[in-house]
């Protein structure tokens, strides 16, 4: 299966090192591809055709590490493509949706979402493979 992070804009400093650096960790440990689109209108149509979306938005469902987790390896058993969404500053226009997670109630810069996604992504197959969390 496949991880996709569809998100607004393009990564850059302060947040481009940090992002690059958990991609290079997921390598390790699942197959993720990132995608930057220029505006929230193209989001819908880069959306992988058979996938699991999730979008990400303050309203959505929180969670802890170890309850994404077990939502990450929830959506390996179920083998299905999923694609994470993050939308730009003014809302995510998309009608395509499987559910609707949050990061946590605090509003985030959008690059620093996708740097903490990339993070719980990278902890939940360190949590599931039983693995010590350190890098």
């Amino acid at each position: 299966m496949k991880w996709t992070v569809l998100a607004v804009g393009r990564a850059r400093p302060p947040y481009a090192d940090d992002l690059a650096h958990y991609e290079r960790l997921l390598v390790k440990q699942a197959r993720v591809e990132v995608v930057e689109v220029r505006e929230d209108e193209q989001l819908e149509r880069r959306i992988p055709e058979r996938a699991w979306v999730c979008l990400l938005d303050a309203g959505g469902r929180e969670r802890s590490s170890e309850v994404f987790a077990e939502w990450v390896e929830g959506r390996r058993q179920a083998g299905r493509d999923v694609c994470l969404v993050i939308g730009g500053p003014f809302g995510t226009p998309i009608s395509r949706r499987d559910e609707t997670i949050s990061l946590g109630p605090m509003t985030l810069p959008h690059l620093l979402a996708r740097v903490v996604l990339l993070e719980q992504l990278f902890r939940a197959h360190k949590i599931l493979a039983g693995e010590p969390y350190h890098h």
